[in-house]
């Protein structure tokens, strides 16, 4: 079954490139579903075309639409476990942190090169937030201020997450450990997940898992969130302890 994607946006030459950077990032066969308005996002989301077993794993979202904005429709598919990739030209704080904070996954650029968003895509099967490079020095501006405040003492712990937000279910900074024992939701671990995190935890990228597992990356992507929330983590690295702890590395 092919991967659908859609592409939310009002431009229909950025339309066509947007889906051409999406088909040279992935490997897999990609069902791609264009809106160029709000109304026509969230009618391809909850309308019929969303049956059981073909949803949408990906969203690439503009966030100046006719008739509406990309916020809007973020605050629409906050449950929804596709990866949410906001696409536009924006690169101002006004901007980025609302989306960030509304549950976007990633955000980049439209006026970056071609290749530069296919590798920044390229981030999500990585299990990295795919953000243009202008945004990622962006976020370091922005915090870096706070850690030379007047007083001379750095922030306290936390200080910079509430301006993150939701950045991706894989990739948030709120944990800054992690809780060895017990372990409460371990046992709660699927057959499936235990199989990825050992996988994980040996250093393979989501994409070697999914071929490894014969299952497409969107579904290594799927079962690393649930691994994720069921061990209280937030990162590879703490997931990898926890793993050796129960010695599946």
């Amino acid at each position: 079954m092919s991967v659908k994607v859609l592409i939310i946006e009002d431009n229909p030459v950025a339309r066509t490139f947007l889906a051409r950077v999406v088909r040279e990032s992935f490997s897999d066969d990609m069902l791609i579903v264009e809106a160029c308005d709000l109304e026509s996002a969230r009618h391809q989301v909850t309308g019929s075309n969303e049956s059981a077993g073909n949803e949408f794993k990906l969203f690439l979202i503009d966030l100046e639409l006719p008739d509406g904005n990309g916020l809007e429709f973020l605050a629409d598919v906050a449950s929804n476990p596709a990866m949410k990739v906001v696409t536009t030209l924006y690169s101002d704080d006004d901007h980025l942190f609302p989306a960030l904070q509304r549950g976007a996954d990633g955000y980049l650029l439209k006026e970056d090169r071609f290749e530069v968003l296919v590798e920044e895509l390229q981030r999500i099967v990585r299990g990295q937030p795919p953000l243009s490079p202008a945004i990622a020095r962006r976020l370091l501006q922005h915090f870096r201020p706070a850690a030379t405040a007047s007083s001379g003492e750095a922030p306290a712990a936390g200080t910079n997450n509430s301006s993150l937000g939701n950045l991706s279910a894989t990739q948030h900074s709120s944990h800054k450990g992690v809780t060895l024992d017990p372990l409460p939701e371990w046992d709660r671990l699927t057959p499936r997940e235990n199989q990825v995190l050992t996988y994980l935890s040996k250093g393979f990228t989501i994409k070697e898992i999914a071929n490894l597992m014969g299952i497409k990356w969107f579904t290594v992507n799927d079962h690393i969130k649930s691994i994720y929330k069921k061990l209280n983590v937030s990162s590879r690295a703490e997931a990898a302890v926890l793993a050796s702890k129960q010695g599946l590395v």
